[in-house]
């Protein structure tokens, strides 16, 4: 829709392929990420909390562009399923909307397969691809040196990784079902979406 379009967005959703005109900018160089939400997928399944994945997906994807500074120009997403559950879908797909509005990002096309051989029954998985652009000059050091400043930002939570060690933890243990300070249970935190940074 237009909420997850920009004007650089030359044929997007519905055809065999996107195209997108590159802003002018020196030195352009292109930059691309691609990731999944990992295993946070089964806790997902076990909330019925769809729409904090298709966030999630986007967030992970966008904030690997950004640690090379480079800015979010456009996403592209996989989804594959045993069979289609159009409501669960049609939740994963406003997430990534959504996580899209958040990253500035147009949503310029994805996949949708079909797949009853591939995985259980009600079971999907998830992956994103982005490119983002920023000038070769501008484009962040992978590695720190000697007197580079470290910034460190509060996280939203454990993001997409470490959540097989996650539900093992709360299949061990009744954390799950405990309270946090402010009155909400454990299992609900762990389901919040990721912050795109």
């Amino acid at each position: 829709g237009k909420e997850t379009t920009n004007a650089n967005v030359l044929a997007s959703v519905g055809g065999f392929a996107a195209a997108y005109r590159l802003p002018e900018i020196s030195e352009p160089t292109l930059i691309s990420a691609t990731d999944g939400v990992g295993t946070k997928l089964l806790l997902a399944l076990q909330c019925d909390a769809h729409e904090t994945i298709g966030i999630d997906l986007v967030a992970m994807v966008a904030n690997d562009l950004l640690a090379s500074g480079a800015q979010p120009l456009f996403f592209l997403d996989y989804m594959a399923v045993d069979h289609l559950d159009v409501d669960r879908t049609e939740a994963v797909v406003r997430g990534i909307a959504y996580g899209c509005q958040q990253a500035q990002m147009a949503l310029i096309g994805g996949e949708t397969a079909e797949m009853p051989d591939m995985y259980p029954q009600h079971h999907y998985d998830l992956a994103g691809f982005a490119v983002g652009l920023v000038s070769a000059s501008k484009r962040l050091p992978q590695k720190v040196a000697a007197g580079d400043v470290l910034i460190g930002l509060p996280s939203s939570g454990v993001h997409s990784n470490g959540y097989s060690l996650v539900r093992k933890l709360l299949a061990e243990t009744d954390l799950g079902s405990q309270s946090l300070d402010d009155g909400s249970e454990m299992l609900n935190a762990l389901m919040a979406a990721n912050v795109g940074f």
